[in-house]
């Protein structure tokens, strides 16, 4: 079970929002670089702040980035906004955002930045294992069990825990080291899903 399986009820509660952005002219693409923008801004600034308080602020853009994602979405496919330049856009944008957004996490942890980089790179590789499905005659994939939603409401309950006084401890590898099996996990359903459907599609 994956957080992304309840994308289809967030879109039908965005969708009347999506036409009036659409009636005004707002492009898929305009969408997407604000989303990527202000979420670079925000990790650049709790990198440089590292106030507790202001990691409140992750689940609540996690929140607003989640339903921008969903919005550029449905302007590309429901009101003939596809493109080439913003599938790149989607993509890179989302690397880049959530590398930016997790970021100020592995600063503030006093056992060290390494486990928390590691799941930023996995982060990172389960995002391209599921856009190499398309390289392979496949759909793009996106298998969890931590897939990009997913990791918004790990985060973002995360951002909460800080901004609300909680301290990483001696007890943080252990949760990061949950976390990059997870990862590991994504990458390997994402490959092998993508496998088994080029596969079907190929015989």
């Amino acid at each position: 079970m994956s957080v992304y399986q309840l994308k289809s009820r967030f879109q039908t509660i965005l969708r009347p929002l999506v036409r009036s952005l659409a009636a005004r002219g707002i492009t898929a693409n305009q969408v997407t670089a604000v989303a990527a923008g202000v979420s670079v801004a925000l990790g650049l600034f709790l990198s440089l702040a590292l106030h507790p308080h202001w990691f409140l602020l992750v689940p609540v853009w996690f929140l607003l980035r989640m339903g921008l994602n969903a919005i550029d979405g449905m302007l590309a496919r429901e009101h003939g906004q596809k493109s080439l330049l913003g599938a790149y856009l989607n993509e890179i944008g989302d690397i880049i955002s959530d590398a930016a957004l997790y970021l100020p996490f592995a600063l503030i942890d006093p056992t060290g930045m390494l486990p928390a980089m590691a799941v930023i790179l996995l982060s990172a590789l389960t995002e391209f294992a599921g856009v190499l499905g398309q390289a392979v005659g496949a759909s793009r994939r996106y298998d969890g069990p931590l897939g990009k939603s997913d990791r918004a409401v790990f985060f973002g309950a995360l951002g909460v825990f800080v901004g609300l006084g909680g301290t990483f401890a001696a007890w943080t590898p252990w949760l990061w080291a949950v976390v990059i099996l997870l990862l590991l996990w994504t990458i390997v359903n994402r490959v092998t899903a993508g496998i088994r459907e080029a596969q079907a599609q190929a015989g």
